[in-house]
């Protein structure tokens, strides 16, 4: 009878420390919890910070872009906040834009090591930016308007483009043309034939007979910009320490870096006149029209006041496609049209930057000439105005007159354009990273 209550004792006793294990078990949780929810907070406002120095640093990438454009002509030397105030609403940041003088021999076109800074709380991130005046050259194919005389031209299923093409009108596609490198439009809408509407892109399935092919994409709506009317800064050079002719007068580029030049107006007239290259990578014809042709050995651009023409084929005496150190590189500008006269090869190849300030890249006799072969160009056409070199026949797609297109970009005109290049009036950004 004593037994009993020693029982009852008994599970008293493990039922308080059964509530006192379940008790601390719980307390146990509920600091991990606690420990956790802390740390959690903790690590969600470092990525909050850390974002938001991110951003920082970024938006002062933005600034220098803004006030390197504001700037008129591309600034010299060395510059820390020229604005003024850092603060944006993420924070802060300090930018420091390096400049890296003149690139790839041009005299035109510099470039700018930008690196900013951005501050959140006690985090900071830093960017570095690469960045250069841009040029035409860039792109294997550029227009202020895809029309010649008022009337359209068209790319067509035999052509090819490999590099970054803009119009600042819209593109007007026949059949299935291969764009390799990004496409840009200022218009909002490409124009196809076999419809005869003007499409938007995500429209195509409605256009069976036109399927253009825009491997890199394709924008719409992209700012505009304006060409200029004279090669002012190749004038300028050309006359200072190149060469400088008036007068119709002929180039012929030989492969040794040496070239033959005619003109009539020299005293003594210069007739095949042997030479080295302008030092300075600068030749230019006022008052008269340019031909050249041959092969080139080294760097140059050309151009005249009215027209050049191009009766054979121009080519680089070491081919960059087969030697990375090739520096060859050539530039042709008209203050009016570039030609290739209607008696020229069956096929032609030219490598150069074409640019025609006023108006167009043509081949002479395009519409009533007889078919011809292959038109290759290793570098970039740029004309106010688009030029044609043949036709089609718009019921069968066949070749009626003049050449096929096979347009090739050459990669080394981003960062070594030709000499006397003229520019966009933009910044490019060549490379983007975090230190």
């Amino acid at each position: 009878m004593n037994k009993a209550p020693t029982r009852l004792k008994s599970n008293k006793g493990f039922a308080f420390v059964a509530v006192y294990l379940v008790i601390s078990v719980l307390l146990i949780f509920a600091a991990v919890f606690v420990n956790q929810s802390v740390s959690q907070n903790n690590t969600a406002n470092i990525f909050k910070r850390q974002v938001a120095a991110l951003n920082a640093a970024d938006a002062g990438l933005d600034h220098a872009i803004v006030w390197l454009r504001a700037q008129g002509a591309p600034p010299i030397g060395n510059f820390t906040n020229p604005w003024g105030s850092t603060q944006n609403l993420n924070g802060s940041y300090n930018v420091v834009i390096t400049d890296l003088g003149f690139v790839g021999g041009s005299a035109t076109i510099r470039r700018y090591e930008v690196i900013s800074a951005g501050t959140s709380g006690n985090m900071s991130r830093v960017l570095r930016n690469y960045v250069q005046v841009d040029n035409y050259a860039r792109y294997i194919w550029y227009t202020d308007r895809e029309t010649f005389n008022g009337t359209n031209v068209w790319f067509w299923s035999q052509d090819h483009l490999n590099g970054p093409t803009h119009t600042n009108g819209h593109y007007n596609i026949y059949g299935n043309p291969i764009f390799d490198g990004e496409a840009r439009s200022v218009d909002d809408y490409i124009r196809y034939y076999n419809n005869g509407n003007n499409v938007n892109l995500s429209e195509i399935s409605n256009s069976p007979y036109d399927l253009p092919v825009f491997n890199s994409g394709f924008i719409f709506g992209a700012d505009q910009s304006t060409m200029p009317s004279t090669a002012l800064s190749l004038r300028a050079a050309a006359s200072s320490s190149g060469i400088y002719l008036t007068g119709n007068s002929t180039v012929v580029l030989n492969s040794n870096g040496t070239m033959n030049v005619t003109n009539p107006n020299k005293n003594p007239p210069w007739n095949n006149q042997n030479m080295a290259l302008p030092a300075n990578g600068a030749l230019f014809v006022n008052n008269g029209n340019l031909t050249i042709s041959g092969t080139l050995n080294g760097r140059l651009t050309v151009g005249a006041k009215y027209n050049v023409n191009i009766p054979n084929n121009i080519v680089y005496a070491s081919d960059p496609a087969a030697d990375p150190n090739s520096d060859d590189t050539l530039g042709i500008i008209s203050e009016r049209d570039i030609v290739i006269p209607g008696a020229g090869p069956t096929n032609l190849e030219i490598n150069a930057v074409i640019m025609a300030l006023n108006t167009s890249f043509y081949l002479q006799n395009w519409s009533s000439g007889p078919a011809k072969g292959t038109l290759d160009i290793y570098g970039g056409i740029i004309q106010k105005d688009r030029g044609p070199v043949g036709t089609f026949n718009a019921s069968t797609g066949q070749k009626l007159s003049g050449y096929s297109k096979n347009y090739s970009y050459d990669p080394r005109l981003v960062t070594s354009p030709p000499p006397f290049m003229p520019t966009t009036g933009d910044y490019l950004t060549l490379s983007w990273e975090e230190n």
